[in-house]
């Protein structure tokens, strides 16, 4: 149960952050900057619940929850302790995104380019989350470069899933993708 009584600490004014261990670590380390990442992409949502309709409504305010635990999975170094318990991701919170996307994309046409980001507000706060989480990606990459460190399979997938349900959410808050922006290759290239 977290409970915050007191908001500032003035522990971080020294540059540091505490992990969920209690060790601490810089402000700019790969872990902290990793789940720093996946707050940003949240608050993102956030934005695009207020414009969201059902059914992507609700499987966004789920995958917000879920990326709490994500942040709460990164902000916890692998332990020594085999009895410390520690909040993961789960194997099962993978498979849902997995048939999440395949829901709603079996109700969107399949596309005949790559999409520019728009179409409609609620899409392009999808599509800046999306993008915010494929960046987070890339930093829990950083995470695992180090071989003291480590991130479980299921949170490394969960968050590539994540980006993916992004991108047919966008498009399902697209009119079902009646209002996507197609891209056209060299479109603007002659200066006619």
């Amino acid at each position: 149960m977290v409970r915050l009584t007191k908001i500032y600490t003035r522990s971080g004014d020294d540059g540091t952050t505490g992990l969920a261990d209690g060790s601490r670590r810089p402000k700019n380390d790969p872990r902290v900057a990793a789940y720093g990442t996946i707050d940003e992409a949240n608050a993102v949502l956030g934005l695009a619940m207020l414009t969201l309709e059902e059914p992507v409504k609700s499987i966004v305010l789920r995958l917000q929850n879920d990326l709490f635990d994500l942040g709460a999975d990164l902000a916890t170094p692998p332990s020594q302790d085999p009895n410390a318990m520690a909040l993961r991701i789960v194997s099962a919170q993978v498979e849902r995104l997995e048939k999440e996307i395949d829901d709603l994309n079996a109700e969107l046409e399949p596309l005949t380019s790559f999409i520019i980001p728009g179409g409609s507000a609620a899409s392009a706060y999808l599509h800046l989350a999306r993008t915010i989480l494929r960046r987070a990606e890339r930093e829990i990459v950083a995470v695992i470069s180090n071989p003291e460190e480590e991130v479980s399979e299921p949170a490394r997938h969960f968050v590539n899933r994540a980006s993916d349900l992004l991108f047919v959410a966008a498009r399902m808050a697209n009119a079902r993708g009646q209002n996507d922006v197609l891209w056209t290759p060299g479109a603007h290239r002659d200066p006619n």
